[in-house]
């Protein structure tokens, strides 16, 4: 009892000298409540749960919870051309929203310009089109980049894309060391599940090691990279797969920091990670706790983080999207609200809520301001802000935590089982022979057997299918989007200064032939308005491309 109280002092000295928000902390009915709740009694298990703000993180980063400040609402967008995208981003920002998260279309995504012949058809549909530095300027005209933290969902052209971020941001005038964001940069989970590559590994890696040194040095507050679950999660994996593979894919990161002489306590507070919040609402809130605490064991015993924010897991978090349906889709509104209140009372650090219509088309403003709306109902009405943790010390939600860590830990020993006695050996050897890719489909295919043999329901689609629905109006780009799209860049190619785009270029390549850092090269580039698909094609010429090895 003494440890408990000890414990809890601890706890209330770092509470009482936090920053809290202005307000009472009362139930709808005006009860007061404490901002954590513990054991009354000696607890065999609170070594492993702790306290708010204490090591091993598994109730949270903070001693206040969201006491001290609330989750960033941070609205995935991106559809069309960039003033298109730049009107929605006002909206969202205007409505209440706390950061921007942009959404890139197919041909930006694969590195492509709009005019690449592989791009035909693909320009603004599944996001926004950005084909060099002057679209940047124009998706963040008038959002002073040096106050709105930016994530950006782009793994294989993400080191190019960046460079363009950061040159639309000098234009402004904004100093490096003020810009604040994410760059998901993650190419692991490009070749475990989402796909999205440009060449092999090895040259991936190279670019991210280099990001990892610019930003540790000249931009400290923005994050390089941002280990994403979510696309492992929604090609089909189980919870412990997502968290397995995700938090061994910001294993092999830290090891690749390590690998360039970098301070563990400098550049591992620059990770954060993104996870998937699906539908079954205790499994998720134990993944989330999991995460924090596995992270945090790791960074200290395996690779010796010493400082607190070097052991933190600080995530993002976005609501299922393979959980939405056609079928009944207002039903999607329900289910997105249970996903989203799950990544709170899992501590999530930033929500994006999808859109009702998102299984059909990309949202249209109606369905985003809903989907905005839904997270402000969560942080305003329900009140789940007073408490830290409030599931903490449920039977349920602790055997759970440690049943979706002890899972994780048995995949961990395979990995590195596959490797040399290191994780990203692991990873590479994994990725090499289809290993997750096998692992995962096993278990899309598995869920899928049950969902069509009933033992899996989903309202709509294979029970309470009866309906009164009537036809969404879904937002639609037009095919004039991508011809203006190429008759701008057209443009942009004949008034801009060839021979500096050139010379731009070789150097360049020039720095990927030796062992010189490639960010200030490409910055030259980006300045000097060389396309994204100019950039990635100098590398492509050198590098080559990686095609995935068929697997039967």
């Amino acid at each position: 009892m003494d440890e408990i109280e000890a414990g809890r002092a601890r706890w209330q000295a770092r509470y009482d000298a936090a920053n809290k928000r202005d307000r009472e902390f009362r139930t709808l009915s005006g009860i007061a409540v404490d901002p954590v709740y513990g054991p009354a009694a000696p607890d065999p298990r609170f070594e492993r749960i702790g306290w708010p703000g204490e090591y091993p993180y598994t109730r949270g980063l903070h001693p206040t919870g969201y006491r001290g400040r609330p989750w960033t609402i941070r609205q995935f967008a991106g559809f069309g051309n960039a003033r298109q995208t730049n009107e929605r981003y006002k909206m969202i920002l205007g409505a209440g929203g706390g950061g921007l998260s942009v959404a890139f279309d197919m041909p930006t995504l694969m590195g492509r310009d709009s005019d690449d012949a592989r791009a035909l058809g693909e320009v603004g549909h599944c996001g926004v089109a950005i084909d060099s530095a002057l679209d940047m300027d124009l998706l963040f005209d008038g959002i002073p980049l040096g106050e709105v933290t930016t994530s950006m969902t782009i793994s294989g052209p993400a080191v190019p894309i960046f460079c363009m971020y950061v040159v639309a941001a000098e234009r402004q005038g904004v100093p490096l060391r003020a810009l604040n964001g994410t760059l998901q940069t993650d190419i692991f989970k490009e070749y475990i599940a989402q796909k999205e590559w440009l060449f092999g590994p090895e040259p991936h890696l190279r670019l991210i090691g280099d990001l990892m040194e610019f930003c540790a040095r000249e931009v400290p507050a923005y994050k390089p990279l941002s280990v994403s679950g979510y696309h492992i999660r929604e090609a089909g994996s189980t919870a412990a797969q997502e968290l397995a593979y995700t938090l061994a894919d910001g294993f092999g990161y830290v090891e690749l920091g390590l690998s360039r002489g970098l301070d563990i306590d400098v550049f591992a507070p620059g990770l954060s990670f993104f996870f998937d919040a699906h539908i079954d609402f205790f499994e998720e809130i134990a993944k989330f706790r999991a995460a924090r605490r596995i992270w945090a064991r790791w960074l200290r015993e395996v690779y010796g983080a010493r400082t607190e924010k070097a052991q933190w897991l600080r995530f993002h978090t976005q609501t299922a999207g393979v959980s939405l349906t056609a079928q009944q889709p207002d039903n999607n509104i329900v289910r997105t609200a249970v996903e989203a209140l799950a990544a709170v009372l899992g501590g999530t650090q930033s929500l994006h809520t999808n859109a009702l219509d998102e299984v059909l088309a990309l949202p249209s403003e109606k369905a985003a301001e809903i989907a905005l709306r839904t997270q402000q109902v969560i942080m305003e009405e329900t009140e789940v802000v007073n408490v830290v943790d409030p599931l903490g010390g449920s039977w349920y939600v602790e055997a759970l935590t440690d049943r979706l860590e002890a899972e994780a830990e048995e995949i961990f020993a395979k990995i590195r089982e596959m490797g040399a006695g290191d994780i990203t050996s692991g990873l590479l050897r994994g990725i090499e022979d289809g290993w997750f890719m096998a692992e995962i489909a096993e278990a899309a295919f598995d869920y899928q057997r049950q969902l069509e043999k009933g033992e899996k329901r989903v309202v709509g689609v294979n029970c309470h299918t009866g309906t009164a629905e009537q036809p969404l109006e879904i937002l639609r780009v037009s095919h004039e989007v991508e011809a203006e799209q190429r008759r701008v860049l057209a443009e942009r190619r004949a008034a801009r200064d060839g021979q500096a785009v050139d010379a731009a270029l070789a150097s360049l390549l020039d720095a990927a032939r030796t062992d010189r850092n490639m960010i200030e090269p490409m910055l030259a580039a980006a300045r000097a308005e060389a396309t994204l698909g100019e950039i990635c094609d100098v590398l492509r010429e050198e590098w080559g491309t990686y095609t995935e090895p068929p697997r039967f």
